[in-house]
């Protein structure tokens, strides 16, 4: 099942108490203080992992407390510092305060990580206190308490290019056809129950192996997805960080016109995000091999040329146009990386 919501709660070490100590030797039977510091608690790390995908080592485990510092002791030892715990997560999380909503981090690289409990500080042993006013000092202070976090963890995908469509409109045959994923596929709507990633080489259509970008399929929406309605909009976030769309619409669909299918889709993703809505967004016929009714593709057509975009068409089955949309795409984001 796949998880990219969920809440932990991150409890650092406390640190080890400073100690009180003088030095009892034979001859120095009344010898100055030499009480150790205490040991620092241990602190708590999310690190990123880009061999995990979803959240779900944390299903079943939420809480986490790192060790406490050991006390100081006497003959100067020092208490030892409490170990550190490091949680890794997938590459697209966003981690948040879960009391104030504060974002605390996104991790977006491949070892990168972020401190988000510290441990406390050890306690000084009294030997710090020593002063030529006072040479046997009794005071030692207590370890700091470690910090107490509730983390709202958040997955969103990082993908270059997002598929957006209804149920059953091809999304997972086109990640399918154009890449190595193998995401379920059958002929009915939400088949798809959870995102897809999947990386576009282009050397599988004879271009330069070197060329590659990645896909994210989401499961399809339907109108008032905003509202709850299907699957509801909670996987959305994941085509958040792409650099562009490409929008489904099933040219065999005998119920539904391509204008329609657009206009329902269109405005569940603006209801959902207007900055998703901004991002550049294709129109990609699907299901060429199935057409039976050339209305439907001059409707499509128009709906291209109103957005000023030439058509383009697709057949998962026969592989028509795949080609094509992959270079096309492919010069689209190198366009995008030329610009900035």
């Amino acid at each position: 099942m796949f998880l990219d919501h969920v809440q932990l709660r991150v409890v650092a070490g406390h640190g080890g108490s400073g100690a009180m100590s003088f030095r009892r030797e034979k001859f120095a039977p009344e010898g100055g203080p030499d009480g150790g510091d205490g040991g620092k608690g241990g602190s708590i790390f999310l690190r990123a992992n880009r061999a995990l995908n979803t959240l779900n080592p944390y299903r079943h485990k939420r809480d986490f407390a790192a060790d406490r510092g050991r006390q100081g002791e006497g003959c100067l030892r020092h208490g030892k510092d409490g170990v550190d715990i490091t949680l890794e997560v997938p590459l697209g999380t966003v981690v948040k305060d879960g009391d104030t909503g504060e974002v605390l981090a996104e991790l977006l690289a491949h070892g990168q990580d972020v401190c988000v409990a510290r441990g406390g500080r050890g306690g000084l042993g009294n030997t710090n206190f020593k002063s030529s006013t006072n040479r046997t000092p009794r005071h030692h202070q207590p370890g700091e308490e470690g910090e107490e976090r509730t983390l709202d963890l958040e997955l969103k995908l990082i993908a270059d290019v997002g598929l957006v469509g209804f149920p059953n409109a091809g999304k997972s045959t086109l990640v399918s056809r154009l890449s190595a994923a193998r995401p379920k596929i059958a002929d009915y709507p939400f088949t798809t129950l959870e995102p897809q990633l999947g990386v576009v080489s282009l050397d599988r259509f004879g271009g330069d192996l070197l060329d590659s970008w990645v896909i994210a399929d989401i499961p399809g929406l339907i109108e008032g997805a905003a509202d709850g309605a299907g699957l509801g909009i909670q996987f959305l976030r994941h085509v958040e960080r792409t650099r562009m769309l490409l929008h489904l619409v099933d040219l065999s669909d005998p119920v539904t016109e391509p204008a329609e299918a657009v206009r329902v889709i269109e405005g569940e993703v603006e209801a959902f995000s207007p900055v998703l809505a901004a991002k550049p967004r294709w129109l990609v016929g699907t299901k060429l091999d199935a057409l039976q009714d050339e209305d439907r593709r001059t409707a499509f057509e128009t709906l291209c040329a109103d957005r000023g975009q030439k058509p383009i068409f697709i057949s998962g089955v026969t592989g028509e146009g795949l080609r094509e949309l992959a270079f096309a795409v492919d010069a689209a984001l190198k366009d995008k990386d030329a610009a900035q």
